[in-house]
Order: structure tokens, then C-alpha cells, then sequence
């Protein structure tokens, strides 16, 4: 049975990003994690890694459209 939670190693392969850079959306809450087991290690709910990328289709698809998102672009 695949496991339901990921370790931020996990997310930040999936990601292609640092471990730290993972860490960092864990902190910010951008990226919703539960701290499990006696040294608290951070793990990640596949859904809400997969509604994070979805938001941040969004966010790119909202950014390149608007006006500012073109010139942006266009630098």
C-alpha cells in the first residue's frame, strides 16, 4: 500500500527543489505538513502536495495573463 504521507525529501524531489527550499514552504504555510513521531519530522499529505502544484498552476496561469504578467514575460 503506498504511503499516504511524503517526507520533505520526497516533496522536494517531486518539486525539483532543495530540501530546504521544501522546508521553507512547510514553515511559511504554503504548504500544509504535520509534524509526526518524538523529533518531529515533517511530512506532507500527497493531496495537499497535489493541491499546492494545482495552486501554483493557477497562480502562473492568473500571472502570465494579466497585463503585468506579459511584460514580466516579455524581460
Amino acid at each position: 500500500m503506498p504511503s499516504r504521507f511524503l517526507p520533505l525529501a520526497d516533496v522536494a524531489e517531486t518539486l525539483a527543489i532543495s530540501s530546504a527550499q521544501a522546508y521553507a514552504l512547510v514553515r511559511s504555510g504554503d504548504l500544509p505538513a504535520i509534524k509526526v513521531g518524538g523529533r518531529g519530522q515533517w511530512r506532507v499529505e500527497e493531496s495537499q502536495l497535489e493541491a499546492y502544484i494545482q495552486r501554483m498552476y493557477a497562480q502562473t496561469r492568473e500571472s502570465v495573463q494579466s497585463p503585468q504578467g506579459h511584460e514580466a514575460a516579455g524581460a
